[in-house]
């Protein structure tokens, strides 16, 4: 019972700690929408880690380099992006974030207006975080 009590008072700390940082799942995620709906690859570029596995709800797996010359060629536009029913969780080094989003966009397929489920893994890298894994699945 000692260490249950120890374990919930320490992940307890880290939600505070992450808090008072202000260093939450959703500010990561919001900014990351931005970086994406703006196309600002450089800060997609510093947002993404090296080993970045981002997968599509249509079962598509981009790498880091394959989905940022997505975006800056334009074959991947997004027009609106909105989130929704945000939860997460923080572990020690580690936020997952999970929502409900609708986004409308363009890509080599057409117009597209998606309503999915996307999970984050945002990973604490030096003195930052960087986004690691992205996963939607289509709920419509």
């Amino acid at each position: 019972m000692r260490g249950l009590a120890a374990n919930v008072f320490a992940v307890g700390m880290l939600f505070a700690a992450v808090a008072a940082a202000g260093e939450d799942g959703a500010s990561l995620d919001k900014a990351w929408i931005k970086a994406v709906l703006a196309r600002d690859i450089g800060a997609l570029d510093r947002m993404y880690a090296p080993d970045l596995v981002y997968a599509h709800a249509t079962g598509v797996v981009d790498t880091k380099a394959s989905y940022l010359e997505k975006i800056r060629s334009g074959r991947q536009v997004y027009k609106t992006f909105d989130q929704d029913r945000i939860t997460e969780r923080a572990y020690p080094g580690v936020i997952v974030t999970h929502s409900w989003v609708r986004v409308t966009g363009t890509n080599p397929a057409g117009p597209f207006d998606d309503k999915v489920m996307m999970l984050h893994v945002w990973v604490r890298r030096g003195d930052g975080w960087v986004l690691a894994a992205h996963q939607t699945t289509r709920i419509q």
